[in-house]
């Protein structure tokens, strides 16, 4: 059987974006990441893979900086694995 996966949401501010984003990924246990505005519309998302880290991430911690400096507070949705 798969295992499944369960959401966790976090509120932010524009400013605490990437680090938070960044402890996250270095989790290991997280299938994606999506950004959300105060609205609840969608940003951005992130699909991470295993071994997805590093180098490969740094132009999306890039457009995520563009991001933090639009807005004030978002929402992150992290679907975990098991």
């Amino acid at each position: 059987m798969g295992k499944e996966a369960r959401t966790e949401e976090f509120k932010v501010d524009g400013k605490e974006l990437i680090e938070k984003v960044k402890e996250l990924v270095h989790q290991g246990n997280i299938r994606r990441i999506v950004i959300k505005n105060p609205e609840g519309n969608v940003l951005m998302e992130i699909p991470l893979t295993v071994g997805v880290v590093g180098a490969l991430l740094l132009p999306t911690i890039a457009a995520l900086g563009v991001i933090a400096a639009l807005v004030t507070q978002c929402t992150i949705a992290v679907e975990r694995v098991g």
